[in-house]
């Protein structure tokens, strides 16, 4: 993944993806107007950090990302497993009916032009999947509870039902989260995983000093994302943490509640 700055916004993007067909990005902490824990690019509305900071670091993003604020459009996500799909019926709705729609939303899909759609993470698991053949992108945020529900395959599932997407087709880059290193967890939610048919050794290992299970959920999206379909040589990771990077992201496990939000999306051309 290369780092990039545009109007002093400092972003990542894929190698994976065609740049002429689609701008796409995954934001850093840098370029926003957020003080303290949530310096400065902050782009979570509900993230306990000043609104009127957080309406204009979206504004900024809107600008570099080429879209007035009003066409970027970020879920409600609630960590569960739901997809929807951004199409031209959506965007003639009002703003309210529009924020009812997004509720409760871990997965957007669309082949609407000259939008942008992203999910908000602080080391949960954003991926990005792109059909450079019927040009449908989706944005999809997979946290641990996410990861168990095969969000990513369910997306897939979903570009191939309603666009006619062929999974050996898509390219998939799976964004900046938290490590392997740093996502200890419980018991309670390897058992989870191994409910969900995860064989443990493929994703985690156990810390001998403490004891601790550590899930990597790169890996664990990868694996998914091949069962899905997609080649694993179409499968791109940033292989950056979000806990062990400060300077870049934030983390809501190292920074507990006073966590901003980085965003990954794109846009069709």
């Amino acid at each position: 993944m290369e780092y990039f700055s545009l109007n002093n916004i400092g972003l990542f993007r894929f190698s994976i993806f065609p740049q002429s067909d689609l701008f796409h990005f995954s934001s850093s902490i840098k370029g926003g107007v957020s003080t303290g824990a949530y310096s400065s690019l902050n782009l979570g509305l509900y993230s306990g950090d000043n609104p009127e900071h957080v309406k204009e670091n979206r504004e900024r993003i809107a600008n570099v990302a080429g879209v007035p604020v009003e066409n970027l459009y970020i879920p409600c996500q609630t960590h569960d497993d739901k997809t929807f799909i951004v199409d031209e019926q959506f965007l003639n709705l009002n703003d309210e009916e529009k924020e009812k729609k997004l509720y409760g939303i871990d997965a957007l899909i669309t082949d609407r032009k000259n939008i942008c759609i992203g999910v908000t993470t602080a080391d949960c698991v954003p991926v990005l999947i792109y059909d450079p053949h019927k040009e449908v992108l989706a944005a999809i945020h997979a946290g641990w509870k996410g990861t168990v529900a095969r969000i990513a395959e369910k997306t897939v599932i979903r570009m191939t039902e309603h666009f006619g997407s062929n999974p050996k087709d898509l390219l998939a880059g799976i964004a900046p989260c938290i490590s392997q290193e740093r996502f200890e967890v419980g018991e309670e939610v390897v058992e989870t995983f191994q409910e969900a048919g995860f064989q443990i050794e493929d994703i985690g290992y156990r810390n001998t000093e403490t004891g601790k299970m550590h899930l990597n959920l790169q890996q664990a999206n990868k694996l998914i994302l091949n069962d899905a379909g997609i080649p694993a040589q179409n499968i791109e990771i940033a292989n950056l943490c979000t806990y062990s990077n400060p300077q870049l992201f934030f983390s809501a496990r190292r920074q507990t509640i006073h966590s901003g939000r980085m965003v990954t999306g794109g846009i069709l051309k």
